[in-house]
């Protein structure tokens, strides 16, 4: 059973997206908060496996929440936004979201959210994402930080390889195609790659993907696919 923390400042919305999900036969709505902060004493207290954040709330904020909740819990966060390329959604991904969700979503699309966060084991709202990661590697004004390449070279060539699809925005059964390989084997990569790299889910991969040049926004690397 998924355990989810709701938080939002507007009641509408939390009550929504708790009718929602506690009708899921495999959720509990746990918790709701209406600030940040009641986010994070509530996350520290109930220990959920997700927690829906909203970004504008009064007081503390949802980044400032992320931030607090991904340090201090194993909760993750996903993110909850009016806009798909919200300044305050790059931060919250930086903060150490799982990933976001727009609030016009369908309901069936915060149900597969919610399990799909818990599982770390996909992207969400992939067009959102993607250009919000576009976004996001286009700030620095610096370049590549050479510390940031560094810690690919703990990765094999097959990982680096998975790590460039993973941040293309495919998932493992169109890695697994382009690879030549099963979908267990790319899970076992995936995995690998996380593990290595101190990640806690694939959104923090392809972020790291990105700020390190192993990915270019606007440019395709197909490399050289072969079966292991």
């Amino acid at each position: 059973m998924l355990r989810v923390l709701i938080a939002d400042d507007q009641d509408l919305f939390r009550a929504a997206f708790g009718l929602i999900l506690g009708a899921q036969p495999d959720m509990e709505v746990v918790g709701e908060a209406a600030d940040g902060e009641e986010a994070v004493a509530a996350a520290r207290r109930l220990r959920p496996d997700v927690v829906l954040m909203d970004v504008r709330m009064p007081g503390r904020d949802g980044i400032e929440a992320t931030r607090d909740i991904c340090a201090t819990t194993a909760a993750k966060v996903l993110v909850l936004t009016m806009f798909d390329l919200d300044e305050y959604v790059y931060d919250a991904v930086r903060a150490g979201a799982s990933g976001f969700l727009l609030k016009d979503m369908r309901r069936d699309e915060l149900a597969h959210a919610v399990r799909t966060v818990a599982s770390g084991e996909a992207l969400l709202a992939p067009a959102a994402t993607r250009r919000l990661l576009e976004d996001l590697v286009r700030r620095p004004a610096h370049g590549v930080a050479p510390r940031l390449t560094a810690r690919l070279d703990v990765l094999t060539a097959r990982e680096r390889e998975t790590l460039r699809l993973v941040a293309q925005g495919l998932s493992n059964a169109e890695i697994a195609a382009a690879l030549v390989v099963t979908e267990h084997t790319v899970k076992t990569h995936v995995s690998r790659v996380l593990t290595k790299l101190d990640l806690r889910d694939r959104v923090q991969a392809v972020v790291l993907a990105y700020e390190s040049g192993l990915v270019v926004a606007g440019r395709s690397d197909d490399g050289n696919h072969r079966r292991d």
